[in-house]
């Protein structure tokens, strides 16, 4: 079979490797899609703490059960499913208290040590499979995996009813954080993006408000601030238009190293909360029932699809901003507008 390999920082290739059996408690998945995700680039780049090298990319995936090992008795050869990613000890204190995504020796697949999906089959524990309905799109069911990590961002929000949510930025995330705010109550959703093409996108899968400058917004000030874009610059504009007694949720991968001016005053004074949102915790089976009851608009949400061999065309095209998202099928051999 073909697999993407990240060599080290910048460095791709396209290998030939043989096709694992299963153990007793895995499943071998013919891959069907993975998504393409700013974390890749970041591991591709060198620029993710803790990636190993060489390592297979790819977290965000669905396929078809192809094997099984000897224990596994829950799901039959053929059937659809997608996969949770993260891979966690169960034994630090992190794990004990119900806290796994913190876990002290996380291993994310196609991050961290564990080979991820861009390659066309690849192994999972059973315990991190989920099985999909017949009627699901396998191709766009990739999207559960960010949608778990949205779900776990909003079980880290008040949850009022009536709040009005601002959140920066039309990526995947924010597109998703957009959809669900007004399922969990909000009152109103502005985003904001500089990029028309992606306000674009915004507006094409219903989110109320959308504007490419936080200088539209003028004074206004929100319960609730969202920032999914990591750029600090929108993370300091977004941290002065919160009420008082609002939240703000960094749920943005910025790098290690960046800072913003902070009033500790302010936050006193106007009782902010300010909250991180990191990868799922006990939210994946959730997300695999939203999205297969539809609160996802997600026919306008993938725009691309590439072929393993063109996995660096696929990067490229992210880094640039081209489409909506973009995705890997590694049973396919063309590049598909869709």
């Amino acid at each position: 079979m073909q697999a993407v390999v990240f060599e080290g920082p910048k460095k791709l290739s396209v290998e030939s490797r043989a096709v694992l059996e299963p153990d007793a408690n895995e499943v071998l998945i013919k891959t069907a899609a993975v998504g393409i995700c700013g974390t890749d680039l970041h591991v591709f780049d060198g620029e993710f703490a803790g990636a190993g090298y060489p390592i297979v990319p790819g977290h965000e995936a669905t396929g078809w059960v192809d094997a099984v090992g000897a224990n596994v008795a829950e799901f039959n050869i053929g059937q659809p499913v997608v996969i949770n990613p993260n891979v966690m000890c169960g034994v630090c204190e992190f794990c004990q208290d119900v806290r796994s995504n913190l876990c002290e020796s996380w291993d994310g697949r196609g991050v961290m040590k564990t080979d991820g999906c861009a390659q066309e089959f690849f192994l999972a524990p059973a315990s991190n499979v989920f099985a999909l309905k017949p009627s699901t799109d396998i191709y766009a069911a990739s999207l559960i995996e960010p949608l778990a990590c949205v779900i776990h961002a909003f079980d880290r929000l008040p949850r009022r009813l009536g709040d009005h949510f601002l959140i920066y930025g039309a990526g995947t995330i924010g597109l998703m954080v957009g959809q669900l705010a007004p399922r969990s109550g909000a009152a109103s959703v502005t985003m904001i993006d500089t990029s028309p093409d992606r306000a674009g996108v915004a507006e094409d899968v219903g989110i109320e408000k959308v504007i490419i400058s936080a200088e539209q917004l003028y004074d206004a000030k929100f319960e609730v601030v969202v920032d999914c874009t990591g750029n600090p610059k929108a993370i300091a504009d977004g941290m002065n238009r919160l009420k008082a007694g609002g939240t703000f949720l960094q749920i943005g991968v910025t790098s290690p190293d960046a800072s913003i001016p902070l009033s500790p005053f302010q936050v006193y004074r106007n009782e902010i909360s300010v909250t991180g949102s990191l990868i799922v915790q006990g939210s994946f089976r959730r997300a695999v029932e939203m999205f297969e009851a539809g609160a996802l608009n997600h026919q306008k949400m993938i725009s691309h699809s590439y072929p393993l061999d063109k996995f660096d065309q696929a990067m490229e095209d992210f880094r640039s901003g081209k489409g909506r998202k973009l995705q890997i099928r590694p049973q396919d051999s063309e590049i598909r507008t869709l």
